[in-house]
């Protein structure tokens, strides 16, 4: 039986050479690739694979809002998330949202050629390091409210436009702004947005 795949990546040159490895599998056949997380639910709605290799972060929707697309519109497709910097809270969303594959670019073609026959056959593959790192960092402490309000706030944004970006009034946003910022033990909102980027919380 043929596992129909599909390969998202914004860097070429990693997406040619998984592709061009993982085409020497006899069980595999690639269906189609994509640059950015929107071509890549474009393309999953178009070929309807048996599962996506998708990476974390891509221009658009990044690897795990695109995990959570697929789940209503193509909800036989399996998603593996593979990753250059994988953060303990980026583990947890993706589990959150079905995804039952996540591991390093680092991996070997044919551990990845493994993990797709695995995740395929209804299996999970998770990389112990990464899983690891996730238990030891515990969960988010910020609401999800916060997490929003920094993910906004990360371009240095001023809070009047945060707050008309996401429909809040100007007090409400410093507030979570200093909500944020004590329960991250940051001195300023910038630091706060570093701290949480850094456990993938945001």
């Amino acid at each position: 039986m043929t596992i129909r795949f599909m390969l998202a990546d914004d860097e070429h040159l990693i997406r040619g050479a998984l592709a061009a490895l993982l085409a020497l599998e006899d069980d595999l056949a690639l269906v189609a690739e994509a640059a950015s997380g929107d071509e890549a639910l474009a393309m999953a709605r178009k070929h309807r694979p048996d599962v996506a290799v998708l990476d974390l972060q891509m221009p658009g929707l990044d690897g795990i809002a695109v995990a959570e697309a697929l789940r209503t519109e193509v909800p036989e497709c399996q998603v593996i998330i593979v990753t250059g910097h994988g953060r303990p809270g980026h583990l947890r969303r993706a589990l959150s949202t079905g995804v039952r594959g996540f591991l390093p670019k680092t991996v070997p073609a044919e551990k990845m050629a493994d993990v797709v026959r695995t995740v395929h056959g209804g299996g999970r593959y998770i990389d112990p390091d990464l899983a690891a790192d996730a238990i030891s960092a515990g969960d988010s402490p910020l609401s999800a409210r916060e997490a929003d309000i920094l993910e906004v706030a990360a371009d240095g944004t001023p809070v009047e436009e945060i707050a008309a970006r996401l429909a809040l009034a100007p007090g409400t946003v410093r507030n979570h702004l200093s909500s944020a910022g004590q329960k991250l033990g940051a001195a300023n909102r910038h630091e706060a947005v570093q701290i949480a980027r850094r456990h993938g919380w945001i």
